[in-house]
């Protein structure tokens, strides 16, 4: 279940929680900012990841001690490597939402009743209106050493779930990712022409986390604005897989359009730095993935969030982006409006965008400060989390707390 260690250390042992596994791309982003902070602040640290598939972390993060699996293993595997742990990080990312936050706040709970202390490390939250997983969320997260939320969207859902307890609002851990080179050669292999202009777009498939999104409908719409980019600015149109099955709404995208031969499809698989070196290549993008547009943002492209989300349309209204308020095709009018000024007025907003993103970027510092004075005073003298006071009917079978 676990890796070998890598070389002897003698700090804290630090475990990582969240969607990791190689599921998503934005995910993988914020795995290794946070990996980072914890080695740039404590080099002796023995680094623990949580992983959906361990197989994928093993690969691809080889310098942590350690890999657990906590989906679809024995209970007690994953409860015997956390109560060896000294500090539990969970985040960051939108994980506490409607039918998965009990299932990440079920192994923090177990965490704490250990005496391990817990970090919130710039978590998402929402859509939360499920009872059980708003239950968990005030049971645990006021046991917590601290949370830190990554948008003001995050607070307000945990606040309106009941949640009372100080929140600090940061930013996205991912926009400290730094680029990998995308090189002309990956441009040809993927088809992507050279010297011409490129839009880059991402979409997503509809659920849990899109609710209000139909497929059919947002593809026209994509389509429509695809169409006019192509027209307006003579350009081809490359669409971004942030998931795997963003690939088939892609797909859906590009059958949609009247110059499908202006549009290609990125179908080999990269590391979240790499995408981030893409956009060296990019002249404007259009974005439904948070951390598509994110990337855009911290490349200084003019960018066009498309918000199925509270976290998108959050993060649109702190770069100074047209923060639309949907994603319906009764829109298409103004979506081309506001790609079309955005083009036009980019040369004047650049360095307002240069400076919004500076400042989330020192925001998103912040948390990995704050986690580090947790760190800090992990030896100090203290008294643990009370595990009779934080909420253990998480952990009983029969409470509806999914597995």
């Amino acid at each position: 279940m676990t890796t070998t260690t890598q070389r002897p250390r003698s700090g804290p042992r630090i475990g990582l929680l969240g969607s990791y596994g190689g599921y998503n791309m934005g995910d993988e982003a914020i795995l290794i900012c946070v990996l980072s902070c914890l080695r740039a602040h404590r080099p002796d640290a023995r680094l623990v990841i949580f992983s959906r598939n361990a197989e994928h972390t093993r690969a691809h993060y080889p310098g942590v001690d350690d890999v657990v699996s906590w989906e679809g293993v024995p209970q007690k595997q994953v409860l015997d490597a956390l109560s060896g742990l000294d500090l539990l990080v969970l985040g960051g990312g939108g994980i506490l939402y409607d039918g998965e936050a009990r299932r990440y706040l079920r192994l923090v709970e177990a965490a704490q009743a250990h005496g391990v202390r817990t970090f919130g490390y710039a978590v998402g939250a929402g859509p939360l209106r499920d009872a059980d997983d708003r239950a968990a969320v005030r049971a645990v997260l006021p046991m917590m050493d601290e949370v830190v939320v990554r948008d003001e969207e995050s607070r307000l859902v945990l606040e309106e779930a009941g949640l009372d307890r100080e929140l600090t609002v940061t930013a996205d851990p991912a926009l400290l990712l730094p680029p990998e080179p995308f090189t002309e050669q990956m441009m040809r292999q993927e088809g992507v022409p050279a010297d011409t202009r490129l839009v880059g777009m991402s979409v997503r498939e509809p659920g849990r986390a899109a609710e209000k999104l139909d497929e059919g409908d947002y593809h026209a719409l994509l389509a429509d604005v695809a169409d006019f980019l192509v027209r307006r600015l003579d350009a081809h149109v490359v669409f971004v897989p942030m998931e795997r099955q963003d690939v088939h709404h892609a797909h859906g995208v590009l059958s949609r359009m009247t110059a499908p031969d202006r549009g290609r499809i990125l179908h080999s698989v990269y590391r979240p730095g790499q995408v981030l070196g893409l956009m060296s290549h990019l002249d404007l993008v259009v974005g439904m993935r948070l951390h598509f547009v994110i990337f855009a943002a911290v490349s200084g492209l003019p960018v066009l969030p498309l918000p199925y989300s509270g976290k998108v349309f959050d993060f649109a209204r702190r770069i100074g982006a047209p923060a639309l308020v949907g994603v319906a095709r009764e829109q298409a009018g103004l979506l081309l409006a506001e790609v079309d000024r955005l083009w036009d007025e980019f040369p004047q907003r650049r360095v307002d965008l240069g400076v919004r993103v500076e400042r989330l970027q020192e925001l998103a510092r912040e948390t990995c400060a704050r986690c580090g004075q947790v760190l800090d005073l992990m030896d100090d003298a203290g008294n643990p989390p009370d595990a009779a006071q934080s909420g253990l009917h998480l952990l009983r079978p029969g409470t509806g707390a999914a597995g």
